[in-house]
């Protein structure tokens, strides 16, 4: 069994579910922008890539109006989307007894760092983290492979098969290759585990409790 000593979490979809809060923020920026007409299916795609990505990719948008309806998606998401969210039940145990292990424990993120922060804070994670890695207000530098680097590098963490990777979409796991890290897919979040599979995680578990029981081996 692997002796994991540095964990890297994704944020959503991994620690919390942010379902709520994205689908309301995404729906008050495609109505700012006059853009209706769309699936609920096609909001979720929007949960693990930089929110750029999403509105470039999904709705066609060019680069000024996908960062005027970042801009918009931010207002909405700022005051209320932040906290229309919810950890996945056993997600605060997890952590609990992973610090108390003695495990270093990061949360690496696409979400901006600053709302991540107080996401972190507000559901009393924060006294277990010892490290987060956000996405800029730009959307610059936002690709997981790059934000774990940057994470890696601030911590003096070394490649190694101590150090893992855990998240919900093949963004994660590509980026933890990218890395040199193993990583574990958790098909409880939005990636589909068809998708999980295609990219190969040295683990794969379906619940939060099959993940501790991987974490603390």
């Amino acid at each position: 069994m692997p002796n994991f000593t540095h964990i890297l979490f994704d944020l959503d979809g991994t620690l919390t579910n942010p379902r709520l809060g994205i689908g309301n923020s995404l729906k008050y920026a495609l109505k700012q922008m006059q853009i209706d007409g769309y699936s609920d299916e096609i909001l979720e795609r929007f949960v693990g890539p930089p929110l750029q990505e999403g509105f470039k990719n999904l709705f066609g948008l060019d680069e000024k109006n996908s960062q005027l309806a970042v801009e918009h998606f931010r207002v909405y998401f700022g005051e209320k989307g932040l906290y229309e969210n919810e950890p996945y039940p056993g997600i605060g145990e997890l952590l609990h007894e992973l610090y108390t292990s003695g495990k270093c424990i990061y949360v690496v993120t696409s979400k901006l760092e600053k709302y991540s922060k107080m996401i972190i804070r507000h559901f009393e994670f924060d006294q277990y983290i010892a490290d987060l890695q956000g996405a800029e207000d730009t959307g610059k530098h936002s690709g997981k492979g790059q934000l774990i680097s940057r994470l890696m590098e601030r911590n003096c963490i070394l490649p190694s098969s101590s150090v893992v990777m855990v998240g919900d979409t093949h963004y994660d796991l590509i980026g933890a290759r990218e890395n040199e890290i193993p990583a574990i897919a958790v098909s409880y979040g939005f990636g589909t585990i068809e998708i999980l599979r295609s990219c190969n995680p040295d683990f794969i578990v379906g619940s939060v409790h099959e993940l501790k029981e991987l974490l603390m081996a």
